[in-house]
């Protein structure tokens, strides 16, 4: 397990009232501590894109339509297989 330490930070209470709400079962801690890996995963990865353009150019619309065609595609699959609750042989769950 992961040390821990203790910090002190101020949220608007409205949003910690909404947060409180939604991390009942998980509690607070665990909640931020979710959300601050998640921004800082977006942080890296907006790192690795303005990289990557500065590379090889900005990405096209054209492969901008394709990569979201695509994302649709995999997110109907997914939709379909949990539906159903069959995966095909050596397919992951």
């Amino acid at each position: 397990m992961a040390t821990t330490k203790k910090v002190t930070v101020t949220i608007p209470e409205d949003l910690l009232d909404e947060i409180r709400a939604e991390a009942a079962e998980r509690g607070l801690s665990a909640y931020v501590a979710e959300a601050l890996r998640f921004k800082r995963d977006r942080d890296r990865l907006r790192e690795l894109v303005d990289w990557l353009q500065e590379e090889h150019g900005p990405v096209t619309e054209d492969e901008r339509a394709a990569a979201f065609g695509e994302l649709e595609d995999l997110d109907a699959e997914h939709k379909r297989r949990r539906a159903t609750g069959k995966h095909s042989a050596g397919e992951a769950a």
